[in-house]
């Protein structure tokens, strides 16, 4: 049992495995509708087209953070606008607000005089660099979405799946694919800067596909998200312990493995 007991006298890889948790559920919430809305694309989008905020808030002297947040509310927006007043696909649109706002950001750290090592460090991070201050903010924005999706499930379930009865019964179709994509964009900004890029999509749409081949309703595909999520997450960590690996890319594989797990026993039925 050391194997198992071993990287647990380690502040840094309890601290992980909370995280893994922690972002695991939080990812599940909003994975679902991703999977579900066909907006697999928009967490590697959302993630790089913060670019900007990160770039504007370290020119100022701000809060990379909080940087963060204004440039993904405002792609989440301008992924909302753009698809309503084009009629163009929701993919398409995705593609041109991201490809916008990445190009914006390059343009501004060329005119930034020096690169700080501070917009690597968010942009790719670490699970094993986890602080007690990442934890708690973790948990109160997985509580905060937990809140918003639940008070407004019926209406976004209803929004998803039949938009024409939704507009019919006078339902805001577009506020409520606004607020999703803002909710999209916070957990993407959160989970980026505690677990890195690779692992926030992972878990935003591996593990919430894996689900979605398994589960019969969104209920239980959140639920089996989160626990394939976690499942993944602390797999990944023992064995990128054990095996002196990258954590964030060995619990993606993991991750992966699950979804070809699930995949071939979706095809058995």
């Amino acid at each position: 049992m050391e194997w198992l007991t071993d990287p647990l006298q380690f502040d840094f890889f309890v601290r992980a495995l909370a995280a893994v948790v922690i972002v695991s559920v939080l990812c599940a919430l909003v994975g679902a509708w991703v999977v579900l809305r066909g907006l697999s694309y928009i967490g590697d989008a959302m993630s790089h087209a913060v670019l900007p905020g990160l770039v504007g808030a370290l020119l100022a002297g701000g809060n990379l953070i909080l940087g963060a947040l204004v440039a993904a509310v405002l792609t989440a927006l301008g992924i909302g606008a753009v698809g309503q007043r084009s009629g163009l696909k929701q993919d398409s649109a995705i593609g041109i607000v991201f490809v916008g706002m990445f190009a914006l950001g390059v343009v501004m750290l060329s005119r930034a005089p020096t690169f700080s090592t501070d917009l690597s460090t968010f942009l790719i991070g670490n699970p094993l660099g986890v602080t007690p201050a990442d934890l708690w903010s973790a948990l109160g924005v997985t509580a905060l979405v937990a809140l918003i999706l639940g008070a407004f499930h019926k209406e976004l379930l209803l929004a998803s799946f039949d938009p024409t009865e939704a507009r019919a019964i006078g339902l805001p179709v577009g506020r409520l694919t606004h607020l999703l994509l803002v909710v999209i964009g916070l957990v993407v900004v959160l989970t980026v800067q505690l677990v890195g890029t690779t692992l926030s999509v992972s878990l935003l749409v591996t593990s919430s596909a894996a689900a979605r081949l398994l589960a019969r309703s969104l209920k239980k595909m959140m639920l089996l998200a989160a626990g394939l999520g976690i499942l993944g997450g602390v797999v990944g960590l023992y064995l990128s312990y054990s095996l002196d690996t990258a954590a964030g890319a060995t619990i993606v594989l993991v991750n992966t493995a699950v979804f070809v797990l699930a995949l071939l026993f979706r095809r058995r039925e």
